[in-house]
Protein backbone atom coordinates (compact mmCIF):
# COMPACT_ATOMS: atom_id res chain seq x y z
CA UNK A 1 0.00 0.00 0.00
CA UNK A 2 2.68 2.72 1.00
CA UNK A 3 4.12 1.86 -2.67
CA UNK A 4 0.52 3.03 -4.13
CA UNK A 5 0.41 6.35 -2.11
CA UNK A 6 2.82 8.26 -4.27
CA UNK A 7 0.72 7.17 -7.48
CA UNK A 8 -2.44 8.12 -5.85
CA UNK A 9 -1.55 11.51 -4.30
CA UNK A 10 -0.58 12.47 -8.02
CA UNK A 11 -3.33 10.64 -9.72
CA UNK A 12 -6.46 12.74 -9.89
CA UNK A 13 -3.48 15.89 -11.25
CA UNK A 14 -2.17 13.32 -14.22
CA UNK A 15 -6.09 12.15 -15.15
CA UNK A 16 -6.49 16.02 -15.71
CA UNK A 17 -3.63 16.57 -17.75
CA UNK A 18 -4.18 13.15 -20.05
CA UNK A 19 -8.05 14.09 -20.05
CA UNK A 20 -7.54 17.88 -21.14
CA UNK A 21 -4.51 18.17 -22.80
CA UNK A 22 -2.85 14.69 -24.35
CA UNK A 23 -6.66 13.09 -25.73
CA UNK A 24 -7.68 16.58 -27.02
CA UNK A 25 -4.16 16.32 -28.87
CA UNK A 26 -4.25 12.66 -30.00
CA UNK A 27 -7.66 13.57 -31.09
CA UNK A 28 -6.99 16.64 -33.77
CA UNK A 29 -4.39 14.26 -35.02
CA UNK A 30 -7.19 12.00 -35.69
CA UNK A 31 -9.41 14.03 -36.72
CA UNK A 32 -6.62 15.65 -39.69
CA UNK A 33 -7.31 12.31 -41.18
CA UNK A 34 -11.20 12.70 -41.88
CA UNK A 35 -13.58 14.96 -43.33
CA UNK A 36 -16.56 15.48 -40.88
CA UNK A 37 -18.77 18.26 -40.60
CA UNK A 38 -19.33 18.04 -37.00
CA UNK A 39 -23.53 16.94 -37.70
CA UNK A 40 -22.85 13.57 -40.12
CA UNK A 41 -22.32 10.58 -37.81
CA UNK A 42 -20.05 9.12 -39.92
CA UNK A 43 -16.19 10.19 -40.54
CA UNK A 44 -15.15 9.78 -44.11
CA UNK A 45 -11.16 8.88 -43.88
CA UNK A 46 -9.59 10.66 -46.43
CA UNK A 47 -5.86 10.22 -45.35
CA UNK A 48 -3.43 13.62 -46.32
CA UNK A 49 -5.92 14.90 -48.61
CA UNK A 50 -6.52 17.59 -45.66
CA UNK A 51 -2.42 18.03 -45.40
CA UNK A 52 -2.23 18.14 -49.06
CA UNK A 53 -5.33 20.65 -49.50
CA UNK A 54 -3.19 22.78 -46.95
CA UNK A 55 -0.44 23.23 -48.63
CA UNK A 56 -1.62 24.01 -51.68
CA UNK A 57 -3.81 26.81 -50.61
CA UNK A 58 -1.92 30.35 -51.04
CA UNK A 59 -4.07 31.27 -48.15
CA UNK A 60 -2.64 29.27 -45.65
CA UNK A 61 0.69 30.88 -46.59
CA UNK A 62 -0.81 34.08 -45.81
CA UNK A 63 -1.95 32.81 -42.60
CA UNK A 64 1.47 31.57 -41.58
CA UNK A 65 3.22 34.57 -42.31
CA UNK A 66 0.85 36.72 -40.42
CA UNK A 67 1.18 34.22 -37.24
CA UNK A 68 5.19 35.00 -37.37
CA UNK A 69 5.51 38.56 -37.95
CA UNK A 70 3.37 39.01 -34.93
CA UNK A 71 4.68 36.80 -33.11
CA UNK A 72 8.18 38.61 -33.94
CA UNK A 73 6.66 41.85 -33.17
CA UNK A 74 4.65 41.59 -29.94
CA UNK A 75 7.31 39.73 -28.33
CA UNK A 76 10.38 41.67 -29.26
CA UNK A 77 8.88 44.87 -28.55
CA UNK A 78 7.08 43.83 -25.60
CA UNK A 79 10.11 42.56 -23.93
CA UNK A 80 12.15 45.21 -25.07
CA UNK A 81 9.82 47.93 -24.09
CA UNK A 82 9.16 46.21 -20.75
CA UNK A 83 13.35 46.63 -20.10
CA UNK A 84 13.25 50.08 -20.66
CA UNK A 85 10.17 50.84 -18.80
CA UNK A 86 11.81 48.77 -15.79
CA UNK A 87 15.18 50.55 -15.71
CA UNK A 88 13.28 53.39 -15.41
CA UNK A 89 11.00 52.71 -12.56
CA UNK A 90 13.44 50.99 -10.91
CA UNK A 91 13.83 53.61 -7.94
CA UNK A 92 11.98 53.36 -5.24
CA UNK A 93 9.82 56.54 -5.40
CA UNK A 94 5.89 57.64 -4.88
CA UNK A 95 5.60 58.66 -8.60
CA UNK A 96 7.12 55.22 -9.82
CA UNK A 97 4.49 52.94 -7.62
CA UNK A 98 1.62 55.14 -9.15
CA UNK A 99 2.99 54.25 -12.31
CA UNK A 100 3.74 50.49 -11.66
CA UNK A 101 0.23 50.47 -11.10
CA UNK A 102 -1.32 52.35 -13.42
CA UNK A 103 0.57 50.19 -16.14
CA UNK A 104 -0.62 46.93 -14.92
CA UNK A 105 -4.01 48.00 -15.00
CA UNK A 106 -4.66 47.48 -18.53
CA UNK A 107 -3.33 43.62 -17.88
CA UNK A 108 -6.20 42.76 -15.26
CA UNK A 109 -8.76 44.19 -17.63
CA UNK A 110 -10.24 41.52 -19.98
CA UNK A 111 -9.44 41.36 -23.91
CA UNK A 112 -12.92 42.13 -24.89
CA UNK A 113 -13.09 45.14 -23.32
CA UNK A 114 -9.97 45.84 -24.55
CA UNK A 115 -10.86 45.59 -27.83
CA UNK A 116 -13.94 47.77 -27.98
CA UNK A 117 -11.87 50.47 -26.06
CA UNK A 118 -9.32 49.97 -29.24
CA UNK A 119 -11.79 50.15 -31.59
CA UNK A 120 -12.89 53.41 -30.91
CA UNK A 121 -9.47 54.71 -30.52
CA UNK A 122 -8.28 53.42 -34.05
CA UNK A 123 -11.90 54.50 -36.06
CA UNK A 124 -11.07 55.84 -38.93
CA UNK A 125 -13.57 58.94 -38.99
CA UNK A 126 -13.76 60.08 -35.16
CA UNK A 127 -11.38 57.98 -33.15
CA UNK A 128 -9.00 59.80 -30.67
CA UNK A 129 -6.09 58.54 -31.87
CA UNK A 130 -6.20 59.89 -35.44
CA UNK A 131 -7.99 62.90 -33.90
CA UNK A 132 -4.45 64.12 -31.61
CA UNK A 133 -2.70 63.00 -34.87
CA UNK A 134 -4.76 65.99 -36.53
CA UNK A 135 -3.21 68.31 -34.04
CA UNK A 136 0.08 67.60 -35.84
CA UNK A 137 -0.92 67.83 -39.24
CA UNK A 138 -0.68 64.36 -40.07
CA UNK A 139 -3.64 62.99 -41.99
CA UNK A 140 -5.79 59.88 -40.91
CA UNK A 141 -5.11 56.87 -40.98
CA UNK A 142 -7.31 53.53 -41.53
CA UNK A 143 -6.02 51.60 -38.74
CA UNK A 144 -8.27 48.56 -39.01
CA UNK A 145 -9.68 48.83 -42.56
CA UNK A 146 -5.80 48.83 -44.43
CA UNK A 147 -4.23 45.84 -44.85
CA UNK A 148 -0.30 47.05 -44.37
CA UNK A 149 -1.95 48.84 -40.91
CA UNK A 150 -4.39 46.32 -39.31
CA UNK A 151 -1.65 43.44 -38.68
CA UNK A 152 0.58 46.64 -36.72
CA UNK A 153 -3.02 47.62 -34.53
CA UNK A 154 -3.37 44.35 -33.41
CA UNK A 155 0.60 44.27 -32.03
CA UNK A 156 0.22 47.59 -30.34
CA UNK A 157 -3.24 46.96 -28.81
CA UNK A 158 -1.12 43.58 -27.65
CA UNK A 159 1.79 45.11 -26.46
CA UNK A 160 -0.72 47.43 -24.87
CA UNK A 161 -2.02 45.17 -22.74
CA UNK A 162 1.09 42.92 -21.54
CA UNK A 163 3.28 45.53 -21.45
CA UNK A 164 2.64 46.20 -17.29
CA UNK A 165 3.14 42.40 -16.48
CA UNK A 166 6.07 42.22 -18.57
CA UNK A 167 7.60 45.06 -16.63
CA UNK A 168 6.76 44.08 -13.34
CA UNK A 169 8.34 40.63 -13.60
CA UNK A 170 11.26 42.62 -14.96
CA UNK A 171 11.08 45.19 -11.86
CA UNK A 172 11.18 42.22 -9.54
CA UNK A 173 14.42 40.66 -11.49
CA UNK A 174 16.01 43.97 -11.17
CA UNK A 175 15.18 44.21 -7.78
CA UNK A 176 16.91 41.09 -6.79
CA UNK A 177 20.47 41.56 -8.09
CA UNK A 178 22.65 41.76 -5.32
CA UNK A 179 23.83 45.17 -4.65
CA UNK A 180 27.73 44.88 -4.42
CA UNK A 181 27.70 43.83 -7.99
CA UNK A 182 27.20 47.42 -8.92
CA UNK A 183 29.42 48.90 -6.31
CA UNK A 184 32.02 46.78 -8.15
CA UNK A 185 31.47 47.72 -10.89
CA UNK A 186 31.68 51.36 -10.42
CA UNK A 187 34.63 51.13 -7.92
CA UNK A 188 36.09 49.52 -11.41
CA UNK A 189 34.76 52.45 -13.44
CA UNK A 190 32.48 50.48 -15.74
CA UNK A 191 30.60 52.94 -18.33
CA UNK A 192 26.32 52.46 -17.60
CA UNK A 193 26.31 50.54 -20.90
CA UNK A 194 28.89 47.90 -19.55
CA UNK A 195 27.40 47.78 -16.21
CA UNK A 196 24.01 46.79 -18.33
CA UNK A 197 25.56 44.24 -20.18
CA UNK A 198 28.01 42.98 -18.29
CA UNK A 199 25.70 42.63 -15.03
CA UNK A 200 22.03 43.62 -15.37
CA UNK A 201 21.29 41.88 -18.57
CA UNK A 202 22.84 38.56 -17.27
CA UNK A 203 21.24 38.98 -13.72
CA UNK A 204 17.80 39.07 -15.43
CA UNK A 205 18.41 36.19 -18.12
CA UNK A 206 16.29 33.52 -16.73
CA UNK A 207 13.37 35.89 -16.29
CA UNK A 208 14.05 37.39 -19.63
CA UNK A 209 14.10 33.22 -20.83
CA UNK A 210 10.80 33.29 -18.75
CA UNK A 211 9.17 36.08 -20.44
CA UNK A 212 9.72 35.18 -23.73
CA UNK A 213 8.53 31.61 -23.78
CA UNK A 214 5.39 32.65 -22.51
CA UNK A 215 5.09 35.03 -24.65
CA UNK A 216 5.47 33.30 -27.92
CA UNK A 217 3.30 30.71 -26.63
CA UNK A 218 0.56 33.46 -26.05
CA UNK A 219 1.55 35.46 -29.03
CA UNK A 220 0.73 31.79 -31.55
CA UNK A 221 -2.54 31.38 -29.45
CA UNK A 222 -4.15 35.25 -30.46
CA UNK A 223 -7.91 35.00 -31.02
CA UNK A 224 -10.21 37.09 -29.16
CA UNK A 225 -8.59 40.47 -30.82
CA UNK A 226 -9.06 39.17 -34.29
CA UNK A 227 -12.81 38.04 -33.62
CA UNK A 228 -13.61 40.85 -32.15
CA UNK A 229 -11.94 43.95 -34.14
CA UNK A 230 -11.00 42.42 -37.59
CA UNK A 231 -12.15 38.96 -38.56
CA UNK A 232 -9.00 38.06 -40.25
CA UNK A 233 -9.27 41.14 -42.33
CA UNK A 234 -8.98 42.96 -44.04
CA UNK A 235 -8.13 41.39 -47.30
CA UNK A 236 -6.85 38.09 -45.03
CA UNK A 237 -4.05 40.42 -43.43
CA UNK A 238 -4.92 39.42 -39.65
CA UNK A 239 -6.11 36.25 -39.76
CA UNK A 240 -3.10 33.65 -37.87
CA UNK A 241 -3.20 29.89 -37.26
CA UNK A 242 -5.84 30.19 -34.47
CA UNK A 243 -8.72 32.23 -36.10
CA UNK A 244 -8.09 30.48 -38.97
CA UNK A 245 -8.61 27.16 -36.80
CA UNK A 246 -11.69 28.38 -35.40
CA UNK A 247 -12.91 29.96 -38.91
CA UNK A 248 -12.63 26.51 -40.67
CA UNK A 249 -13.92 24.40 -37.65
CA UNK A 250 -17.26 26.67 -36.35
CA UNK A 251 -18.32 28.27 -39.80
CA UNK A 252 -17.17 26.25 -42.38
CA UNK A 253 -18.03 23.29 -40.72
CA UNK A 254 -14.69 21.75 -41.53
CA UNK A 255 -13.45 19.74 -38.88
CA UNK A 256 -10.54 17.30 -40.55
CA UNK A 257 -9.21 20.47 -42.34
CA UNK A 258 -9.28 23.04 -39.41
CA UNK A 259 -7.64 19.89 -37.36
CA UNK A 260 -5.16 19.61 -39.66
CA UNK A 261 -4.24 23.41 -39.00
CA UNK A 262 -4.26 22.54 -35.54
CA UNK A 263 -1.69 20.17 -36.13
CA UNK A 264 0.56 22.30 -38.08
CA UNK A 265 0.42 25.06 -35.64
CA UNK A 266 1.23 22.28 -33.15
CA UNK A 267 4.10 21.38 -34.78
CA UNK A 268 5.66 24.60 -35.26
CA UNK A 269 5.03 25.38 -31.72
CA UNK A 270 7.11 22.52 -30.37
CA UNK A 271 9.55 23.18 -33.12
CA UNK A 272 10.34 26.48 -31.89
CA UNK A 273 10.25 26.21 -28.59
CA UNK A 274 13.07 22.87 -28.69
CA UNK A 275 15.09 25.46 -31.26
CA UNK A 276 14.81 28.35 -28.37
CA UNK A 277 15.51 26.55 -25.22
CA UNK A 278 18.58 24.50 -27.23
CA UNK A 279 20.23 28.19 -28.43
CA UNK A 280 19.34 30.20 -26.00
CA UNK A 281 19.29 28.36 -23.16
CA UNK A 282 22.93 28.54 -22.68
CA UNK A 283 22.66 32.46 -22.54
CA UNK A 284 20.46 31.93 -19.56
CA UNK A 285 23.10 32.33 -16.12
CA UNK A 286 21.35 31.77 -12.62
CA UNK A 287 22.97 32.52 -9.33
Amino acid sequence: MKTLKPYLFVAPALIVFIVFSIYPILNTIFLSFYEWDMISPTKEFVGIKNYQTLFRDVKFYQTLSNTFVYMLLTVGLGVILAIALALFLRKDTRINKFMQNLIFTPYIVSLASISFLWMWLMNNDFGLLNYLLSLVGVGPIDWLGNPKVALISLVIISVWKTLGYNTLIILSALQSIPKHLYEAASLDKATKRQTFFKITLPMISPTLFFLTIVSIIASFKVFETIQIITNGGPQNSTNTLVYSIYEYGFQFYKIGYASTIGVVLLVIISIFTIIYFKLLSKKVHYQ
